[in-house]
């Protein structure tokens, strides 16, 4: 399905100039605007999927709606002098960059929208309209219609458009003529906000039926604003009423979005007004794409059902070439799903499909198993490239029996290493790299089926294609990827695929019975919870609505509101805790939500998935590229966050069992994150309490404190020690260690004056970042930041994440180097390494076994890379996960 992007022109350039930092450029012109602007234009191209691009701007003069109310739009403030100045020249970029904007005399641009909107339905065209205005939330059609939010870049569906509102897009225009719209002028009926708007639809549902039932309504009071209200409320839903009827068939090929980089035609006017940053993107992009000749988006994608040309294509791929490989399957988990076929290429002009288990009536030939085996054992003798390969070498092994297939590269871990907080799929890195749209899997494979009853031809062609852009990736990725990046992704990212591999189907297992104990025990706790809540509130009530909560706390029991939501109060986490004093009941509240939310992520969930494997063993899958700082995340399950600080947490983990004859052993790095921080900082006294294994908290208490107060305030250098770390202010510290924010900056100002190079060093993470725009880590791997473009909160967030990178992904990349290296050298039939739980790795070893290996593993980890200070761990061994603690 094509894709038209309709920007609301002046709503988004008016959005933009407010959300953004006040910018200028040397000679004092205001760039806010144009920043945001450019930015946008640059994020379309690379990381959204569009095929037309549509300006809709507002005509000059007066339209219908001020023949309806002269007073439409009469209060608009004036137009700040800098967005002013602003506006024109963002105006023209639009032409200069290739796009087109369309105005009509006596419309709206909300007006242009609609006809849009209504000619690309009738095309099969999904419509995403950049806007902030209600009036047009009444367009959204889920799966054709679709508002998005380019500053919280998230698409709003019907679901969405209720959260915020309360009403579904049919009501919109309801609602809007009850509650009016201050930014337009339209009145609405006044006195009826919101929440009564939502009340009045859901019990009438248009504003024709509330009014013929005004009588029937309870409240004297609506009523008589209903009835003064009756005339601006019926003018409203006029005013609010979108005009369709504009012919936009015959320009609407005038849309296409241009092939080149939109940004290059205007890169005139970024020097001009020193858009810097964006004109260094545009440069480098356009010289990587001058330096290569741009291949077609076109290749030939051939389908092999015949064994004899199969072997004879593989036979003839030369000894040293690179093989893109992709395989597709009857499911989603590598580990259980059958085989349906796989693609290669070897280059960019063609790419082969071998069908293996499709099936439906009429299927033509197919390549049998044992002949598949044979030529992916060919095939695999060269150079395997791949995008996310630990799922497909995966199906592999599990369908054929081949392992330890060797990889040449991945380009899902490439494009991660290029910039670790950007989408990897490869449907957007083929648009971002190659302006390339990838057939989508839903318009391939029929709802409720999966890929065997897709017919040979277009399976050919789809999964063909994975294959040659994976290639084409693969080339490009090496173009422009640091040779050190590429080198650590041979040397760590690629072996670590294997590593992870072994770790999923080894699994770990699961004591079914223990968990129906706990699940029985969990219930009967949770529902004298919900009995002790009622009690206290005095009302039964439905304690998973955050609605209905919300008004038992605030209204019934009075409760003084702490924040409000589009869609009522707000009963998140940090409300309660504000709220911990004012009620018995809010403590239990926190408490029910913390037992509900390990019953339904974990408890039920893990006893389920023991009852469906053979041996009653849980295979989570790891993320390698999951997060910008390289840590590890997991799924289905997750098993990386089961909370370590509550009773039930642990007993959680206590599930997690030996098998028969077995030790489970827990190796932990002992404040990995200090350690690195005493290396990269090179700060003497630090250095010489670990070398000397003295106490650091304490040996930071000593300093801070005194002799006399040292062990009675460890706990509080610790938790300055650490909060350093991740940008910790006086406000976090003194909530976590209960005194008042001034003490708290007194800490901290205590602590740099007597560590003078932490402070130095910490400062040079954060000045480092702003000036490179990134920061490394131990082994080099860089996170990018946007300082330029950043808004106050965003500033103070990078600036945090900048320096919490620098550690987390240096012990990020410890822990992979030791993992690589106790796999390689200690893991054997009787010793296998089972899970990484961020610094932590849980082995499961023959019980006469589990001391020696321990010994092994620690000597591994502790000399896995020379720092200035050494490396320790502790260790546990146990029958179950919870004693490792």
């Amino acid at each position: 399905m094509k894709i038209l992007t309709i920007i609301d022109t002046f709503g988004f350039f008016f959005r933009n100039y407010y959300a953004l930092p006040q910018l200028r450029n040397t000679q004092g012109f205001p760039t806010g605007l144009l920043t945001g602007f450019a930015n946008f234009i640059y994020a379309i191209k690379n990381e959204h999927d569009t095929d037309y691009l549509l300006f809709a701007l507002d005509s000059k003069g007066k339209n219908f709606r001020h023949t309806l109310d002269p007073n439409y739009k009469a209060n608009r403030p004036e137009v700040p002098e800098d967005l002013r100045r602003q506006l024109p020249v963002a105006i023209s970029w639009i032409e200069k960059m290739g796009f087109k904007c369309y105005a009509q005399e006596g419309y709206e641009a909300d007006d242009v929208i609609a006809s849009a909107v209504r000619f690309a339905k009738s095309h099969d065209i999904k419509v995403r309209i950049v806007t902030h205005d209600k009036d047009l939330y009444q367009l959204i059609d889920d799966g054709m219609v679709v508002i998005y939010d380019p500053m919280k870049k998230m698409e709003i569906d019907t679901e969405k458009c209720f959260e915020k509102f309360g009403v579904y897009p049919n009501k919109i225009n309801e609602y809007l003529a009850l509650v009016g719209d201050v930014a337009d002028n339209i009145p609405g009926v006044k006195g009826i906000g919101p929440k009564g708007a939502k009340k009045l639809l859901d019990d009438y549902g248009t504003i024709e039926n509330v009014y013929e039932n005004l009588e029937r309504i309870g409240n004297p009071r609506v009523q008589a604003m209903l009835e003064e209200g009756r005339e601006k409320a019926f003018l409203s839903k006029q005013l609010v009423r979108l005009d369709d009827s504009l012919n936009i068939a015959d320009k609407f090929d005038a849309f296409h979005f241009p092939c080149d980089n939109p940004l290059i035609n205007i890169t005139d006017e970024l020097e001009k007004y020193e858009l810097r940053h964006m004109l260094s993107r545009v440069r480098n992009e356009s010289l990587h794409v001058k330096s290569k000749e741009a291949p077609s988006n076109s290749f030939n994608a051939i389908l092999l059902d015949d064994t004899k040309m199969l072997f004879n294509i593989i036979e003839g791929i030369e000894e040293d070439a690179i093989v893109a490989f992709d395989t597709e399957t009857n499911a989603l988990d590598a580990y259980n799903a059958k085989i349906v076929g796989f693609s290669f290429a070897t280059n960019t002009h063609e790419a082969y499909y071998v069908p293996i288990g499709h099936h439906y009536l009429g299927v033509g030939d197919q390549i049998a198993l044992a002949d598949a085996k044979k030529a992916l054992e060919a095939l695999f003798t060269h150079k395997i490239v791949g995008q996310n390969l630990k799922f497909d070498l995966a199906v592999i092994e599990n369908n054929f029996g081949i392992k330890d297939v060797a990889i040449y590269a991945d380009t899902m871990l490439l494009a991660w290493l290029l910039n670790p907080e950007t989408n990897v799929g490869l449907d957007t890195l083929s648009l971002r790299f190659f302006n390339h749209a990838m057939v989508k899997f839903k318009d391939v494979v029929p709802k409720g089926e999966n890929f065997s009853a897709v017919p040979l031809e277009k399976a050919c062609e789809y999964a063909s294609e994975d294959a040659w852009m994976t290639l084409r990736l693969f080339e490009k990725l090496h173009e422009v990827l640091d040779p050190e990046l590429f080198d650590l992704a041979k040397e760590v990212e690629f072996p670590f695929i294997k590593t992870l591999m072994k770790m999923e189907k080894e699994g770990i297992k699961i004591d079914g019975r223990y968990f129906e104990v706990l699940l029985k025990r969990t219930d009967h706790a949770i529902e004298e919870l919900k009995a002790e809540i009622f009690s206290l509130c005095d009302a039964t009530f439905n304690l998973n609505s955050t609605q209905q909560l919300g008004a038992v706390l605030f209204e019934q029991l009075g409760l003084p509101t702490v924040k409000k939501t589009k869609t009522g109060y707000s009963t998140d986490e940090n409300v309660l805790n504000e709220l911990l004093d004012q009620h018995p009941s809010i403590a239990k509240i926190l408490e029910y939500r913390e037992l509900y939310k390990l019953r339904s992520t974990y408890i039920e969930p893990l006893l389920k998935l023991s009852k469906e494997s053979p041996l009653g063993r849980v295979h989570t899958s790891f993320i390698q590229t999951g997060t910008a700082t390289g840590r590890l995340s997991s799924k289905d399950p997750n098993l990386q966050n089961i909370p370590v600080k509550t009773e039930l947490g642990r007993e959680v983990r206590g599930g997690f069992v030996a098998k028969e004859g077995c030790k489970l052993i827990g190796i932990d790095y002992s404040q990995i994150e200090l350690r690195l921080l005493a290396h990269f900082s090179g700060d003497e006294a630090m250095i010489h309490a670990f070398q000397s294994g003295k106490d650091i908290h304490k040996e930071t208490a000593l300093k801070l404190f005194g002799e006399a107060e040292a062990v009675a305030k460890r706990g509080v250098a610790k938790s300055i020690n650490f909060g350093l770390l991740y940008g910790m202010g006086p406000k976090r510290l003194s909530e976590t260690i209960g005194i008042s924010t001034k003490e708290a900056k007194s800490y901290i100002e205590s602590y740099f004056a007597t560590f003078p190079t932490i402070k130095n060093y910490l400062s040079d993470i954060a000045e480092g970042a702003k000036k490179e725009g990134y920061v490394q880590t131990l082994l080099g791997r860089k996170r990018f930041f946007d300082f330029e473009h950043a808004n106050g909160m965003q500033y103070a967030g990078y600036l945090r994440e900048a320096v919490n990178t620098v550690f987390q992904g240096s012990a990020a990349d410890l822990i992979k180097l030791s993992m690589n290296k106790i796999m390689a050298t200690l893991v054997d039939d009787e010793a296998k390494l089972l899970l990484q739980i961020h610094d932590e790795l849980i082995f499961e070893v023959k019980e006469e076994r589990a001391e020696a290996f321990a010994l092994q593993a620690q000597k591994v980890m502790e000399e896995v890379y020379p720092l200035r200070v050494p490396l320790k761990v502790s260790i546990a061994i146990g029958n179950n996960w919870g004693e490792l603690k």
